[in-house]
């Protein structure tokens, strides 16, 4: 999840880097059926439609540099754990994103 939470944050300044106002919410909280949801929002320009129809596809990039493989690798991990990811506007124009997790305490433990 690290590398996960890493990639979005990196991704968030990058989006934030024409903004006069700054800043990235990290936030979880609990989530429908025993899943947490994790949000990192940014106050970027946002995400163009056509775009965000191919967002975690693999070698898609509106960067200058780069691969376009970041989102796509963080939507193999969160799944690889049991949960989704996906984007949303956030209400100052930039982007949310949230990705879900099965809650820890609530897995069966073979102790």
């Amino acid at each position: 999840m690290q590398q996960v939470l890493i990639n979005l944050i990196r991704n968030a300044i990058d989006a934030m880097a024409g903004s006069a106002r700054k800043y990235i919410l990290i936030q979880s909280e609990p989530y429908a059926h025993g899943f947490v949801r994790v949000g990192v929002e940014d106050s970027g320009t946002g995400i163009e439609t056509d775009v965000a129809a191919r967002l975690f596809e693999p070698f898609q990039t509106t960067k200058d540099t780069g691969m376009g493989l970041g989102l796509s690798i963080c939507r193999t991990i969160v799944e690889a754990q049991g949960g989704t990811i996906w984007a949303e506007p956030a209400l100052n124009g930039g982007t949310i994103f949230y990705f879900t997790l099965p809650r820890a305490d609530l897995e069966e433990r073979d102790d």
